[in-house]
């Protein structure tokens, strides 16, 4: 079985743990381990699987398995390249959800943030959903630029009738684009992964024995993946926006109106750096599904009464 698999089948774990654990994943440090060092930790795990779970004390197993889950897809077993680990998502999406939501005067201005956040989001998806169906290389990449035109304009047609209409309330004015935002954000989830529901996804049992694939239970993997992120970049985007418009009420605003950006940017860091971690661990990582919730067949392949299939980042 799939090191990764077995971690997170075996590692029943609550929401806190699972917090805890994924604050030690998204360290920035694990864009840049080597792949000798990474080769190393799995062959560790590989040659004392069942010893290496239940050795969580020991450091180098503890090393072992941060370094495996944040950087080896648990699907196709392959690295997961820099760019799109998940400790990537804070640094790259940031400093583009903070410029996604400063006011604008023309549309060109806009179309650079929204373009690029659509891009990394749309591959950033594709690499870290689930991998177990069939698929072609040149579907992913015909996919992936359908999906990224698409969120694009859906994410810049709205904030073009925002320009140009008369909308006077002030704080409405100032939260429709988080709200844009955000919507745009569960858009691009659900079309990055849109093979999934179609196309089914492996379920397994406790063994990791691959019972048959399901369109159900990728129906779910999406659903879930897509509503962590409108957690993630709906409080990401909404926060800085409210306290913003608050901010601009003070003394302080009126004698150095320069801070509001410095102050809107590190908000909307400090509250992205929060969320990260809290919306990976929404939904376990490896799921547990009810046989019969899932399709006729699958049921009539296996008496297990449950089963697991990988949610995707």
């Amino acid at each position: 079985m799939e090191p990764n698999v077995h971690f997170w089948m075996t590692q029943r774990q609550s929401f806190f743990q699972r917090c805890l654990q994924w604050t030690e994943l998204l360290d920035p440090t694990n864009l840049f381990i080597s792949i000798s060092k990474i080769e190393k930790s799995r062959q560790l795990l590989l040659t004392n699987e069942d010893g290496s779970i239940h050795d969580l004390q020991d450091k180098r197993i503890q090393e072992a398995w941060k370094r495996s889950l944040a950087t080896v897809h648990p699907d196709s077993s392959k690295l997961i390249p820099s760019l799109f680990r998940p400790a990537a998502l804070l640094p790259f999406t940031a400093p583009m959800v903070f410029l996604s939501l400063v006011p604008v005067k023309s549309l060109k201005s806009i179309i650079l943030p929204q373009l690029s956040f659509c891009t990394y989001s749309t591959a950033f998806n594709i690499v870290n959903g689930n991998a177990s169906y069939n698929r072609r290389p040149f579907e992913s990449i015909l996919l992936g630029t359908g999906v990224i035109a698409s969120t694009a304009f859906f994410g810049l047609f709205p904030r073009l009738l925002l320009m140009k209409s008369a909308v006077k309330n002030v704080f409405l004015r100032e939260t429709l684009p988080a709200a844009i935002l955000t919507q745009v954000s569960a858009m691009n989830v659900a079309a990055s992964r849109s093979f999934e529901p179609v196309r089914g996804i492996e379920v397994m049992d406790k063994e990791g024995n691959v019972v048959g694939y399901s369109r159900k239970a990728g129906t779910k993997a999406v659903s879930d993946t897509a509503t962590s992120r409108v957690v993630l970049f709906g409080t990401s985007a909404f926060i800085p926006e409210v306290f913003s418009h608050f901010f601009k009420k003070t003394p302080l605003f009126v004698r150095y109106p320069q801070s509001l950006w410095t102050l809107k940017l590190s908000c909307t860091i400090l509250v992205m750096g929060l969320m990260v971690p809290v919306s990976f661990s929404m939904f376990p990582q490896i799921q547990r599904i009810q046989c019969s919730k899932l399709e006729q067949e699958i049921q009539s392949a296996t008496e297990e009464t449950e089963l697991f299939y990988n949610r995707g980042v």
